[in-house]
């Protein structure tokens, strides 16, 4: 094979896509990010204002609008904006993880041949933070794809100086159109890879006469044509306040200290690379001699100067979250597999003694991730619902063999059957997990079985619910934008002012002050149905009672 074509492009898009669709509909809303885009984006179609994103009654100014216009879109398509189905907010995440597999597969065929595209997108596609992040409703894969487009006309550039050739308007156009549509998904943050490989490339390098190959004397005209409408309305409609809350409290907030207790010290993206990147971290620690070695090679160079810039800023800054190096993966992807299809049968291990220690630690360290996963299913399933099931067992009975054989020709040398089995029992486990597990933990699942047991004693088509005890944004979603998130005592006054068609959600650490109320207030009330279950959330066990009053023809 000298160079992939569209039925290997194709066939890596279906494989991709294929492996993502597994829990994206009986997946319930996950707390907390993703049920809150779900609902702004649901309140944004109920409302028709495409502009001021809100969660409730508050705005939702963490970043721009693009995210919410891509899943409304998806939502109005399908035809389920009145539903409280979530696999419809969910299209965008699915399509831009597909999508980014195969350009990533493209990048890795432009520098180092069609097996290294083919393994790279492989390796990005099975990493346990790509896998998590490409079945929710959230924003990270979707700016990845646009992370990915930005450097496909940098590259282009890049490549085309290096063959003496011109570079097509094409990829100019790319690069700042890509920038635009990344800043109107989470504003400046593309700008660190979009602007960091070419201003490390030039640092290294000592020039930059490849810089004007992508018109940047108008391109940033192009960019800003995309952001700036937008820029101008929100600016209006919040009297500026998007931009002192989105830009000065979260993004540079977050450089500053740690928000939402994710404050963590320098170091800690490389410390959970182990599993986020899994089963391709092992690969890519073995692959950093080869790296080390050719880092002067233009290829080796270029993938060096995505990866190092956008991991050192968010080193640096205090808040840690790790999709945050998500648009590394990409890079690193390749430059794995560009290692391991360079010695397919014949790896060279590191000469020094202590290369070779650290090395075997960290396989060891792999293999147990590896295991930790492959049991995961089984052990939840018992621990959390009192369950025994086959199907579970099937996960680590396909997975472990494999991981076993994967060690295996990793201590024989043969390091590309290694990484394809490795690819392998990732597959197993992923999909194994999403398919027979975690749909069925409905200790956790506590959100939909307090919607559910609205739904079965609604006694009104527009029933309005108060909820005490649990405020998830998953209840809200499922319940609707009308849910009041009060105290027990609020809750109880609700009721009174509602008696037809209010109830209510109290727990059991509520339940006293919201009994004392209901007595002040003369109100019969009576206990409808009860679900308990954990908020993983909070990690707090939760006992909650759905209250009404009780109709005069009842009493």
């Amino acid at each position: 094979m000298t160079r992939l074509t569209l039925r290997h492009y194709i066939l890596v898009a279906l494989s991709v896509f294929i492996l993502f669709l597994p829990g994206r509909a009986s997946l319930p809303p996950l707390d907390r990010d993703e049920p809150r885009y779900m609902e702004a984006t649901a309140q944004m179609l109920h409302s028709g204002n495409y502009v001021d994103v809100r969660f409730l009654d508050q705005p939702r100014y963490l970043q721009p609008a693009g995210i919410y216009w891509l899943e409304a879109t998806a939502v109005r398509l399908t035809g389920m904006q009145d539903a409280h189905a979530v696999w419809p907010y969910r299209i965008p995440s699915l399509l831009a993880v597909t999508a980014s597999a195969v350009l990533t597969a493209w990048i890795g065929a432009a520098l180092f041949g069609p097996m290294c595209g083919l393994l790279g997108a492989a390796l990005l596609a099975v990493s346990v933070l790509m896998t998590a992040e490409g079945r929710m409703a959230t924003i990270d894969t979707t700016l990845l794809l646009f992370v990915l487009l930005a450097q496909c006309g940098l590259l282009r550039a890049y490549l085309d100086r290096e063959r003496d050739l011109a570079t097509p308007l094409a990829a100019a156009l790319l690069y700042w159109t890509a920038l635009g549509c990344g800043l109107m998904l989470k504003g400046p943050v593309i700008l660190i890879p979009g602007f960091g490989t070419p201003l490390a490339l030039a640092l290294v390098e000592r020039r930059i006469d490849w810089w004007k190959r992508l018109r940047p004397a108008w391109g940033w005209l192009v960019m800003l044509a995309i952001v700036l409408p937008w820029c101008v309305a929100i600016g209006v409609i919040s009297h500026g306040d998007f931009f002192s809350r989105a830009v000065g409290r979260n993004f540079l907030g977050k450089v500053a200290s740690g928000q939402e207790t994710h404050g963590l010290p320098p170091g800690y993206h490389l410390a959970v690379f182990a599993i986020a990147f899994w089963p391709g971290s092992v690969f890519a620690a073995m692959s950093l001699p080869f790296v080390w070695e050719r880092r002067f090679q233009p290829h080796v160079r270029y993938l060096l100067c995505w990866i190092v810039p956008h991991w050192l800023v968010f080193e640096a800054i205090a808040t840690k979250l790790p999709h945050y190096v998500l648009p590394t993966y990409p890079a690193i992807a390749i430059l794995t597999a560009a290692a391991i299809v360079s010695f397919p049968t014949d790896w060279e291990w590191p000469r020094a003694i202590w290369g070779r220690s650290l090395l075997a630690a960290y396989g060891l360290i792999w293999f147990t991730i590896g295991s930790v996963l492959a049991f995961a299913g089984p052990v939840l399933l018992w621990r959390m619902e009192g369950m025994v099931s086959p199907a579970p067992m099937l996960v680590p009975a396909g997975a472990l063999p494999l991981l076993g054989l994967s060690g295996y020709m990793i201590l024989h040398r043969d390091a590309l059957r290694a990484a394809m089995a490795a690819v392998a029992a990732a597959i197993i486990i992923h999909v194994g997990l999403f398919t027979t597990v975690i749909p069925r933990l409905q200790t956790i699942w506590l959100s939909p079985r307090l919607a559910a047991m609205v739904d079965a004693h609604r006694p009104c088509a527009r029933t309005i619910v108060a909820s005490t005890s649990d405020s998830e944004p998953s209840l809200v979603f499922l319940l609707g934008q009308d849910t009041r998130l009060i105290n027990a005592t609020a809750a109880a006054d609700f009721l009174q002012q509602n008696p037809k068609c209010g109830m209510a959600l109290v727990g059991a650490r509520d339940l006293g002050a919201f009994s004392a109320r209901i007595m002040e207030n003369g109100l019969d009330v009576h206990e409808l149905g009860q679900q308990t279950g954990l908020n993983y959330s909070t990690g707090k066990h939760l006992e909650i009672g759905l209250y009404a009053v009780v109709p005069p023809a009842a009493r």
